[in-house]
C-alpha cells in the first residue's frame, strides 16, 4: 500500500508515460523524501557531532534507560541514583570541563580541549552491576532527576536496548543507538508537516516550505539528535497539529477526536507539557467549519454542545490512556509534577516580573534557535534575534490571510500556549530565588509541526498565494535551510572541538577520539548528508522550472 496515499486520502495519480497498472509518485512527493532524508542526515550527523553526554540531562536520560533496562523500576521522584556506569561515562569524556566555545571563560575550571579522554576501545561495558546504583545520593549531581516524568520514553529506550543486543555494550555506544532512536522519532515531522500544510492550502508547493522548517532551527538536529523524552513529545506535537488540520478542515468525527486524545495520552506518558495541546484543540473545535465560533446565532447553541462532546471525548480518551498519571500524582504527592531534584544555589534579587519576562525570553529564544551543548555554547545574538523576529513577522503575515486566519490562529496557539506554561512556571521561582529555571526552547518543540505549517502559509500569503511563484520561493527556502543547518554544524563543530589557534585537522582528530565509532563513519555520514543536502536542492530547481502536469 502506499503510504503517502493513505496520509493524503488520495492515491497518486498514473503518470501518462508509466505502463498501464503502474503508478508513480507525484514529484513533490519525490521531494517529500529526499528532504525527510535530508533531515534524518542533519540529525544522525548532529548525533555524531556532539561530544558523549554533551547535550541537557543526557547523563540523567541515559541513566533512566539503563535502570529499565536492568530491571530497575521507576523510583519515586527524588529517589532515583545515577549508576557507577553513567558516573565514570562521565569522567570518561571529562564532562566536568568546560567547551572551547563556551560563551563565558571560567579561569577555574580545566578545559575540554586539554583533558584526557579515554578512548572508545577502553570504555567499559554496561554490567548489571554497574547498570544500577549501590548508594544513595550523596551531592545533587548524583541524583536522576527523570522519575519525575513517566517512563513511556525510557521504557521505549530500554526496549531498543534488548532488540539490537546493546544492553551490555560500551556504555557510549548505547548512547549513540539511543541518539539514533531520537533521529527516527524526528523522521515524521516532515512529512507531517508538509501534508498539514497542504491540507490547509491546498498548495502543492506549500508542502514543500513546511518540510524545510527543521532546517532553519540548528537547534532541532543538536537536540533530536541526542538522548532526551522531547523527542517523543515533538512527534506527539506533530501528530496532533496534523490531526488538528483535519479538524480545521472539515473532520469533526467522534473517531477521529478520539485518535487525538489518543495521541494526547501518549504524549502525557511522556512529559506534563503534551497537557497543554488540549485547550489548542479545544481551541480548534471552536474555530473549524461547523464549530461554535463559525456558527450562526440560531445553531451556535447546538454547535456548542457538539464541540463539548468532541472535547470531552478527547479529553476522557487522553486521560484513560496517559492522563491517570497526573492524577496519581496528585492523589499520591500532593502536586502535578513533583520535584525531581533539590537546587542548591546560591540566590539572587528579583527584580520584578518585566525584568523577569525580558530575561525569560530571551534564553527561550536563544535555547529555540541554538544555544548547543549544556546551553553553554551559545549562538550568537545576532543570529537568535533575526530568527526570532523574523518568526514572529511570519506568524503576523499568516494571520493576514483571509482564507486560513483561522487554522493560522489556533495553530499559533500551540507554542503560544507553551509559551506563556513555561513563562508561568517560571515565575514563581524566580521571585523566590532570582533565578531562571526551566526555561528551555527544546520545550516548545511540540509546536514545531504547527509552526511549520504557519511558515507555508506566511511564504504563499508573501508571493500573492501563486502557486507558480510559490514554487519559485521553493529553492529559496531550501538553500536557507541548507545554509542554517551547515552554519549551525560549523558553529558546533568549532565549539566543541577547535579552540582558538588549533588546525582542522588537530580538531576533527579529537572529534575523532571522543566518537563511539571510527573516522570512516564520521566522514560517511556528514558527506551523505552534503549529498542530500545538494539533491534537495537540485530537485526543488527542477521543480520550479519544470511545466507541472496535472497530478503531479
Amino acid at each position: 500500500m502506499d503510504l503517502t496515499g493513505v496520509l493524503s486520502g488520495t492515491e497518486p495519480e498514473a503518470s501518462p508515460e508509466a505502463p498501464p497498472g503502474r503508478r508513480r509518485w507525484p514529484a513533490h512527493r519525490r521531494l517529500d523524501v529526499v528532504l525527510t532524508l535530508l533531515v534524518v542526515g542533519v540529525a544522525a550527523t548532529w548525533a555524531l557531532l556532539t561530544p558523549p553526554l554533551r547535550a541537557p540531562d543526557e547523563p540523567q536520560h541515559l541513566n533512566s534507560v539503563l535502570r529499565i533496562a536492568f530491571g530497575g523500576g521507576w523510583p519515586k521522584p527524588g529517589e532515583a541514583v545515577m549508576a557507577p556506569a553513567v558516573q565514570q561515562a562521565r569522567i570518561d569524556v571529562a564532562l566536568e570541563t568546560d567547551l572551547p566555545g563556551r560563551y563565558a571563560d571560567r579561569g577555574t575550571v580545566p578545559q575540554f580541549a586539554l583533558a584526557d579522554i579515554v578512548p572508545a576501545a577502553d570504555r567499559a561495558r554496561v554490567t548489571p552491576r554497574t547498570a544500577l546504583p549501590h548508594w544513595p545520593a550523596l551531592a545533587a549531581d548524583d541524583v536522576d532527576q527523570m522519575s519525575q516524568h513517566p517512563p513511556l520514553y525510557y521504557a521505549l529506550g530500554a526496549g531498543l536496548l534488548h532488540v539490537t543486543g546493546l544492553v551490555d555494550a560500551r556504555w557510549d555506544q548505547q548512547l549513540l543507538a539511543l541518539r539514533l532512536l531520537d533521529v527516527v522519532l524526528l523522521a515524521p515531522l516532515v512529512p507531517l508537516a508538509a501534508w498539514s500544510a497542504r491540507r490547509l492550502t491546498g498548495s502543492t508547493a506549500a508542502g514543500a516550505v513546511a518540510a524545510c522548517f527543521p532546517l532553519l532551527v540548528p537547534q532541532v538536529g543538536h537536540i533530536l539528535g541526542a538522548v532526551n523524552n522531547d523527542a517523543l513529545v515533538m512527534l506527539v506535537g506533530a501528530a496532533v497539529t496534523a490531526l488538528v488540520v483535519r479538524v480545521l478542515t472539515g473532520d469533526r468525527s467522534l473517531r477521529t477526536a478520539a485518535i487525538i486524545g489518543a495521541v494526547v495520552g501518549i504524549g502525557l506518558l511522556t512529559k506534563v507539557m503534551a497537557a497543554f495541546l488540549l485547550p489548542v484543540i479545544a481551541l480548534a473545535y471552536l474555530l473549524a467549519p461547523g464549530g461554535a465560533l463559525g456558527a450562526s446565532t440560531e445553531s451556535r447553541r447546538r454547535a456548542l454542545g457538539a464541540d463539548a462532546r468532541r472535547v470531552l471525548l478527547t479529553g476522557g480518551v487522553a486521560l484513560a490512556v496517559g492522563g491517570w498519571w497526573w492524577v496519581r500524582n496528585i492523589v499520591v504527592y500532593g502536586t502535578v509534577q513533583p520535584v525531581g531534584i533539590d537546587r542548591n544555589l546560591d540566590d539572587k534579587v528579583s527584580e520584578g516580573l518585566g525584568t523577569y519576562v525580558v530575561q525569560a525570553w530571551r534564553r527561550l529564544s536563544r535555547s529555540f534557535f541554538g544555544d548547543m551543548g549544556w546551553l553553554d555554547l551559545r549562538t550568537p545574538q545576532s543570529f537568535w534575534l533575526t530568527a526570532t523576529v523574523l518568526l514572529l513577522v511570519l506568524g503576523v503575515v499568516a494571520l493576514t490571510s483571509r482564507a486560513t486566519w483561522r487554522p493560522v490562529a489556533v495553530l499559533l496557539a500551540l507554542p503560544t500556549t507553551l509559551t506563556v506554561a513555561i513563562l508561568y512556571n517560571g515565575w514563581a521561582y524566580y521571585q523566590e530565588h532570582g533565578l531562571l529555571v526551566g526555561h528551555q526552547g527544546r520545550y516548545l518543540f511540540a509546536g514545531l509541526a504547527a509552526l511549520a505549517v504557519v511558515l507555508a502559509v506566511a511564504v504563499r500569503r508573501l508571493v500573492g498565494g501563486s502557486e507558480a511563484r510559490l514554487r519559485m520561493a521553493v529553492p529559496v527556502v531550501v538553500a536557507t535551510g541548507i545554509a542554517v543547518t551547515f552554519y549551525g554544524f560549523r558553529f558546533g563543530f568549532t565549539g566543541f572541538y577547535r579552540p582558538e589557534g588549533t588546525t582542522l585537522r588537530e580538531a576533527f582528530d579529537r572529534w575523532e577520539l571522543l566518537s563511539p565509532v571510527g573516522s570512516g563513519w564520521l566522514v560517511a555520514v556528514a558527506g551523505t548528508t552534503a549529498a542530500l543536502a545538494i539533491a534537495a536542492l537540485a530537485l526543488a530547481v527542477w521543480q520550479a522550472l519544470r511545466r507541472p502536469r496535472a497530478g503531479v
